[in-house]
């Protein structure tokens, strides 16, 4: 649902600094709000709104707006023309959370405005036009982000372009707030990947050869786990590690 575009060097240089940035807020339940107010600059929009859904239940497990909706919103029309709203429900349907989505991408604008969810819900919160990305969740589940605009010009191809490149940052940054909520300090991916084998019933020996070190390299990489989580064992290591994903899942980090 895109088409090529160029990112400028001061594009770029932004981006960087962003997914650079050192942070030290309390992201509540979901992302910095520093972070988020940094990237309507960068895509420009009236507000940014980050929140989990979960649409099996029908329900909205955390939100963040940027800047605050002191009004609040109304779910029930959400949810009432959920399934029925194309680029809604898109991620659900389709499984692609990595499409950058406009609603531009399935509605010409006076299709969009005869639609249940621009009349109930959208346009009584003074937007018009959305670009929206998606984060993996549990099963059912999905994180987005969504960038939100008034009457006027739509999103472009470069603004969907920045998010594309931003995606696997997004996630990284969120997956590490996950755990910082849960009390478990951020790991290296080859951490993860040790973790995994020492899961799996590996030996420290075995462990070498999978990964192609020695096994001095295995105890020292299990040492600064052991430091990290703050526990004295593999097992309980393994425990802390794991306890809000499963030894398969993709490395939080």
């Amino acid at each position: 649902m895109s088409v090529p575009v160029a990112l400028s060097e001061r594009d770029l240089l932004a981006l960087l600094g962003l997914v650079n940035g050192h942070r030290g807020e309390d992201p509540g339940d979901g992302l910095p709000l520093s972070l988020l107010g940094e990237l309507m600059t960068q895509v420009p929009s009236d507000a940014v709104s980050f929140f989990g859904l979960d649409s099996p239940r029908r329900q909205i497990w955390f939100g963040q707006q940027v800047p605050a909706d002191d009004d609040g919103e109304d779910d029930g029309a959400f949810w009432s023309h959920y399934w029925d709203c194309q680029p809604c429900c898109y991620p659900d349907r389709s499984g692609d959370l990595r499409s950058v989505l406009r609603i531009s991408d399935f509605y010409s604008a006076r299709q969009w405005h005869a639609t249940g969810m621009y009349a109930d819900y959208v346009r009584p919160a003074g937007f018009e036009h959305e670009l929206m990305v998606c984060l993996p969740g549990a099963p059912g589940r999905t994180v987005r982000l969504m960038f939100l605009r008034g009457p006027g010009q739509d999103f472009s191809e470069r603004d969907r372009a920045l998010l594309a490149l931003l995606r696997p940052h997004l996630q990284e940054a969120y997956a590490e707030a996950e755990l910082r909520r849960r009390g478990v300090p951020p790991l290296t991916p080859r951490q993860w990947d040790l973790l995994r084998l020492i899961a799996a019933g590996h030996t420290n020996a075995q462990i070498s050869r999978r990964l192609g070190v020695s096994e001095g390299t295995v105890r020292k990489h299990l040492e600064n786990i052991y430091d990290r989580l703050q526990v004295s064992s593999r097992t309980a290591a393994v425990t802390r590690a794991f306890a809000w994903v499963t030894p398969d899942s993709p490395a939080p980090n």
